[in-house]
């Protein structure tokens, strides 16, 4: 996918790696940007830097996705693009409560469903349109000192093959991003699950986004 004239859609795009795709996408010639996030503040920031529409949105909540499905729709007529980018991080294992299991269920998983209800309908009438979904290296392999996380992404990751397998021969093309530790505000807050480690080696989010705009370019 060229992006030069489309239009996408993130989630998450207040800050952190949301917020350099954003950036990054914009600096491409997008058509129209909408810049969803839990953080209104963040995400009205960012969609003035970048001439987009800034949305509230709860990724948790299916109709605040439905929402941000519509306003792109309403100013924009179509969503080529939509990447569902939010994402919390858990620490702990079994003995993690029931609640935070469910809350991050519903941001991790949840969330990639309730886009997918959302955005495919217009795109399968089109016959064309493209699902980013931000996951994680721990979908591939695991993370140390998160049950909740490695979980959940795996389970992001398998209804990401699910959607690519079921719907790419009617147009629509899927591609999941799936870096180690990048330096966010997420990382910054994961004290003892690694962070130590991994400082040194932590990727800037403008080095993933430059990655996903080449992904996106071979359609990877």
């Amino acid at each position: 996918m060229n992006l030069n004239g489309k239009v996408a859609a993130v989630t998450g795009g207040g800050d952190g790696i949301g917020r350099a795709l954003c950036r990054r996408f914009a600096a491409e010639g997008l058509a129209g940007l909408v810049v969803a996030d839990i953080d209104e503040a963040k995400a009205r920031q960012v969609a003035a830097e970048n001439k987009g529409l800034a949305v509230r949105a709860d990724v948790a909540v299916e109709a605040d996705i439905q929402h941000v499905v519509a306003r792109a729709l309403d100013a924009f007529g179509r969503i080529d693009l939509f990447c569902s980018n939010a994402g919390i991080f858990l620490k702990g294992g079994a003995e993690v409560r029931d609640a935070d299991w469910q809350r991050i269920w519903a941001v991790n998983v949840q969330s990639h469903i309730y886009a997918a209800r959302a955005a495919l309908p217009s795109m399968l009438a089109r016959g064309e349109g493209y699902l980013l979904q931000s996951i994680s290296a721990a979908g591939l392999l695991t993370q140390i000192g998160s049950a909740p996380y490695s979980v959940t992404k795996h389970a992001a990751l398998a209804f990401a093959e699910w959607l690519a397998i079921t719907h790419g021969d009617a147009g629509i093309k899927v591609s999941c991003l799936c870096p180690q530790w990048v330096r966010t505000e997420m990382f910054l807050k994961a004290e003892g699950a690694g962070v130590a480690a991994m400082a040194e080696a932590a990727l800037e989010p403008e080095q993933v986004a430059q990655s996903v705009v080449d992904g996106l370019a071979a359609e990877q």
